[in-house]
């Protein structure tokens, strides 16, 4: 009978042990699986408070991957309405550049992954040092069309400076420096749109670039202007070239300046390619 009752208890032991090794199998084939390259979207229009980093992840991809495809290098701006190509081939902006994790600066971010910020980019970028001598004070220009061997992509777009001021800092390919140019001037002094476009951001979210405003120009071009005083548009107002955007000064930044940028398909190019001579 004693060993009826321990036959008994050990067929009752690896039915339970079975039924458990069945339960864990179940559970494990219904966990959460990342998306298939398959049933990853092709584009992703972005929101606003979105970023590169959470859209990437949210579709299972790699931010650097996302950013290398539409040629989007540091520091990773983006904006609400714009089109992000999520597979397939590489967007518009062809080869795109190298992308390193974290914008390289005077002090090391210790994440390697974008800062969650605005619709608008990744690692906060820290305020480059300005040029040691600053140019004597240029008059304005007014007008001009895009510049002989520019580049066809600036179609009929009339550019204009946004900043009478001196160029404090040059348009460099550095991943060490935001690539755009630093143009001074004293606080208040006018900041003008650089040619006609929808004003798709305009706050201070985007950490080192103190009250910025981005206005998209057409489908491959924006342009973005920071360390403003006061900004005198709102997100989706259209403006036109030469009107008064902003007052100059130095919120993220070390003494009153403009931060100039001009990009095509999301990549940074020296915008005296497309301002007129001074």
């Amino acid at each position: 009978m004693r060993l009826g009752n321990a036959a008994l208890w050990l067929v009752s032991t690896a039915l339970v042990f079975s039924m458990a090794v069945v339960s864990l199998t179940g559970c494990a084939s219904r966990a959460p699986q990342a998306p298939s390259v398959a049933s990853v979207p092709e584009t992703h229009v972005v929101r606003r408070d979105e970023t590169l980093y959470r859209i990437a992840t949210q579709n299972g991809l790699d931010w650097r991957d996302v950013a290398r495809r539409n040629g989007i290098g540091p520091p990773y701006l983006i904006y609400p309405g714009q089109r992000i190509r999520l597979a397939g081939a590489a967007g518009l902006g062809g080869s795109a550049p190298s992308v390193s994790p974290v914008q390289p600066a005077t002090t090391t971010r210790p994440s390697s992954a974008p800062s969650d910020t605005v619709a608008r980019a990744g690692p906060s970028p820290t305020p480059a040092r300005e040029a040691a001598g600053a140019a004597s004070r240029p008059s304005p220009s007014t007008t001009t069309t895009a510049p002989a061997g520019a580049g066809a992509a600036a179609g009929t777009l009339q550019w204009h400076w946004p900043a009478d001021g001196p160029v404090l800092r040059a348009f460099s390919n550095s991943a060490s420096t935001r690539r755009g140019l630093a143009i001074g001037g004293q606080r208040g002094d006018e900041v003008r749109a650089a040619t006609d476009g929808e004003v798709v951001y305009a706050g201070s979210g985007l950490v080192g670039y103190g009250r910025l405003i981005i206005i998209k120009h057409d489908a491959r071009f924006i342009s973005a202007y920071g360390h403003n005083q006061e900004l005198l548009v709102r997100e989706g107002e259209i403006v036109r070239a030469g009107q008064r955007i902003a007052s100059l000064g130095d919120s993220g930044a070390d003494r009153p300046m403009l931060h100039f940028e001009i990009r095509v398909d999301g990549a940074p190019v020296d915008p005296t390619r497309y301002l007129p001579r001074r």
